[in-house]
């Protein structure tokens, strides 16, 4: 990522108000009952959402971003919450993910596939990772989602991506989130 990366992220983030709001992502708050308790990991966390909603139902959460001002506003939703996460502040591409570190790693709309050998060694065994992001295609109801195809899934990628784990649930197509129609694949996978 680098130096203009963090610009980027950090001028996203720069308004006071949440960008994504301060609710969870809604695979998550539909499937949390799906993810084993201990040690998790939130990759490229923003505004620390999912984080924070992991913590309250009592992980031990560990979340890392590139933007210093999306983890200043997710330590105060963490506090508006009485939740601790350990906030890290970190470039993805060279953080390292210890290996079997965790009982769960989730990635929301963050799509690096250098990254996925790493969040694979990262989970313990038994552990799961909670995966959601866009599909390239249709691309007519792209608006918010990048517009570089190579942060965009092709079709059954993620499953492809995850083929060594035993899914538990996957989803892809056109789904309705927040009022708007998405198109998204959604995993979650249990490292065997």
């Amino acid at each position: 990522m680098g130096k203009s990366d963090r610009e980027r992220w950090n001028k996203k983030f720069k308004e006071k108000e949440f960008v994504l709001g301060k609710e969870a992502n809604l695979f998550l708050r539909r499937h949390v009952h799906l993810l084993p308790r201990g040690k998790a990991l939130d990759i490229a966390t923003g505004e620390g959402r999912n984080a924070v909603y992991l913590a309250r139902h009592g992980f031990d959460v560990d979340a890392v971003d590139i933007s210093k001002i999306a983890l200043s506003k997710a330590k105060i939703l963490a506090g508006e919450n009485r939740v601790k996460v350990r906030f890290l502040l970190a470039d993805l591409d060279t953080y390292p993910i210890e290996k079997g570190r965790y009982d769960l790693i989730s990635d929301f709309y963050f799509l690096d596939r250098r990254l996925i050998p790493r969040i694979k060694k990262g989970v313990k065994k038994g552990g799961r990772v909670i995966f959601e992001t866009y599909l390239a295609e249709p691309r007519s109801l792209r608006t918010e989602d990048p517009s570089n195809p190579a942060y965009l899934l092709r079709p059954n990628e993620l499953l492809r991506l995850f083929k060594e784990f035993r899914i538990l649930f996957y989803r892809e197509g056109i789904f309705k989130e927040r009022g708007e129609r998405k198109a998204i694949a959604s995993l979650i996978g249990e490292k065997i």
